[in-house]
């Protein structure tokens, strides 16, 4: 069931939360995350934990940034409207259009919450693909899994890039801009550890990036 258009903000979700694979190895390395997190070393907390799989790792945080991402925008669906958003855009200079090579092969220009509500479905197909994100502790995971992982971080940071450039004055109004800045923190830290997206596409955002960075 899609939740498009939900605009009750007690939900905070725009889809429903993914869980890491309860009793598996996921399971264990999202109490890792949790954990690190809450020492609020972001840094220390992206790190891959000495003799884990890097596949494992990067599975259970996509997980993670996807519901991150996920609720931050449920918080803004009632703003970030067609009317409002017609594109799907990052400022002036950067518009993203949409194609799943798939259904949609040929990149369409979408309204930004179409675009969102694309990709957010997207993201969970490729979710609930076990021969992509294999449920099961020690089953192999595909020779392309990094470039899918790739991929969905890539389309996350426009998600970001579009929300700091159309929604920050929002966001300060609903006095969520210390949680969003934490969260993209988080999200650039993890991107950067594991080269996730190419400088490029930081553009948008590339002031915000460097200055994470560089701190």
């Amino acid at each position: 069931m899609s939740l498009f258009g939900l605009t009750n903000r007690n939900h905070k979700t725009f889809r429903p939360k993914k869980s890491a694979q309860s009793g598996s190895k996921g399971a264990q390395l999202k109490k890792h995350i949790d954990a690190t997190l809450g020492s609020g070393n972001l840094r220390e907390a992206v790190r891959l934990p000495p003799g884990e799989d890097l596949h494992e790792w990067l599975a259970v945080n996509t997980v993670d940034f996807f519901n991150q991402v996920n609720i931050l925008y449920g918080t803004l669906t009632e703003f970030c409207t067609p009317s409002s958003c017609p594109t799907m855009s990052a400022g002036p200079k950067y518009e993203y259009r949409w194609a799943d090579g798939v259904s949609i092969k040929k990149p369409i220009e979408v309204s930004a919450p179409k675009y969102v509500d694309y990709l957010m479905g997207w993201i969970e197909t490729q979710l609930d693909d076990e021969s992509i994100f294999p449920q099961n502790l020690g089953a192999p995971f595909p020779s392309n899994f990094q470039d899918v992982v790739k991929t969905i971080f890539k389309r996350l940071f426009r998600v970001y890039a579009h929300i700091y450039h159309s929604h920050f004055q929002k966001i300060i109004s609903l006095k969520e801009e210390a949680h969003m800045n934490t969260c993209f923190k988080h999200f650039v830290l993890f991107t950067w550890e594991f080269r996730l997206i190419d400088k490029a596409e930081l553009a948008p955002l590339y002031e915000l990036v460097e200055s994470i960075l560089q701190r």
